[in-house]
């Protein structure tokens, strides 16, 4: 087992912790795709990211077959505890919006407040977009290279996944009982259905919504400043 990380910024500043989009593929360097990059907060915070288990080939491990989200979890947080960082903030775009409310239900006292960008989720606009087509050909080629992963591990894997009916990591019901800040930017597209960033914002009980023209050009460098105006209120007092 490895993970692939990266830290910038002061080792002094507050822990900003990224979990990038790209799907079962989530790597640091999908968020050079985005049309804005918060490595860039670098400069008012201690930037921490990470590849995913088997997303391309720098972080390995076993498939997390019986609980996938607990899985991804339980690395995102063993990377904390290896980094000796108790509580910190976060940034998620696509799949890294899930990790992020995962990580908020499973250990609410670490994660001091979150931007979500994006969620992925299902609604009435997009069936059939969040099965086997997510996974079996990021899966063809990790049992490719890993002799120990087979293609029906991959398909245990990836109906545990997404086997809910909303953002997957956890229950629409169960939503609600999150009570740690968030921003949510919805998207506008099959993966990332607007009406599913607004009802997770609509369900979280300190949400804060994002117009989903967010990512224009026009609008990014206000974007930029609206996320950064949220993190820095979140901020700890007395840490820089």
């Amino acid at each position: 087992m490895s993970i692939y990380y990266e830290e910038h910024g002061s080792n002094r500043a507050f822990p900003l912790f990224l979990l990038a989009p790209g799907g079962l593929n989530s790597t640091i360097d999908f968020w050079g795709r985005m049309p804005f990059s918060p490595m860039s907060f670098d400069d008012e915070f201690r930037v921490i990211a990470m590849d995913q288990r088997n997303a391309g080939s720098r972080s390995r491990g076993p498939l997390p077959v019986d609980d996938p989200w607990g899985g991804y979890a339980a690395d995102q947080l063993g990377l904390m505890d290896h980094l000796g960082i108790d509580r910190f903030l976060a940034i998620g775009c696509c799949i890294g919006c899930s990790f992020i409310l995962k990580l908020a239900q499973l250990a609410p006292e670490r994660v001091v407040a979150g931007v979500l960008e994006q969620p992925i989720g299902l609604d009435e606009t997009n069936p059939g977009v969040f099965g086997p087509r997510m996974y079996n050909e990021w899966g063809k080629t990790l049992s490719e290279r890993r002799p120990d992963i087979s293609m029906d591990d991959v398909g245990t894997f990836g109906t545990r996944l997404f086997e809910d009916d909303f953002i997957f990591s956890v229950p629409r019901g169960e939503i609600g009982s999150i009570q740690n800040p968030m921003l949510v930017l919805p998207g506008s597209d099959a993966a990332h259905p607007t009406q599913v960033g607004l009802e997770v914002g609509r369900l979280l009980p300190n949400a804060e919504l994002v117009g989903a023209e967010w990512k224009t050009p026009e609008a990014v460098p206000q974007t930029v400043t609206r996320i950064r105006e949220f993190l820095r209120a979140h901020t700890p007092t007395g840490v820089a």
